[in-house]
């Protein structure tokens, strides 16, 4: 009986998994920059405005550190991986909210929920890659401290937005509509 910690098959490298894990991280990056790119569009008001788009440019300058990564790492993009996270976050948009036609009060609020998961998920990756440039000197140890500080931020910025966005929704007066 296959334990913890056992395989079946054949063992795969430190590269390979690596390889693995990095274009999982792609992929996921890949659907929180299309989910980015979508809050930014749906945010209203100039001060909240400003800061989302500002936090998806981040998001596209952070998949491309990866990308570069990758490619400094001699790790191949998985193409079959990023599309399928990108029809993925397309499929999301699609589910039943109540709403044929137009977006939903809770769309907003579980958006920023998704997005904040997908930076902290990003940042866990940023700090694996971290412990990992202790040997590898393929990796710039500064530069991931870099975009470990970038996605801290992200996530304060984040839970800031869905603190509002969830006082405009479920909150006491709320006043965004029956959801």
């Amino acid at each position: 009986m296959a334990g913890a910690g056992t395989t079946t098959g054949t063992r795969r490298s430190g590269h390979d998994l690596l390889g693995i894990y990095l274009n999982d991280h792609l992929a996921g990056a890949t659907g929180g920059l299309e989910l980015a790119r979508r809050v930014a569009g749906s945010h209203r008001g100039p001060a909240a405005n400003g800061a989302v788009q500002r936090l998806a440019a981040e998001v596209a300058q952070d998949r491309a550190a990866l990308e570069d990564i990758m490619d400094a790492l001699g790790i191949p993009v998985r193409a079959y991986k990023v599309y399928a996270a990108w029809i993925g976050e397309k499929a999301a948009r699609l589910k039943l909210n109540g709403y044929l036609l137009t977006r939903s009060p809770l769309s907003s609020l579980e958006e920023l929920e998704m997005l904040r998961l997908g930076v902290e998920g990003k940042a866990a990756g940023w700090r694996t890659l971290r412990v990992l440039a202790e040997t590898d000197k393929r990796l710039d140890p500064r530069r991931l401290d870099e975009l470990i500080a970038r996605a801290r931020r992200q996530a304060d910025l984040l839970e800031e937005l869905r603190v509002h966005a969830a006082g405009q929704v479920i909150g006491p007066g709320a006043t965004a509509g029956d959801s």
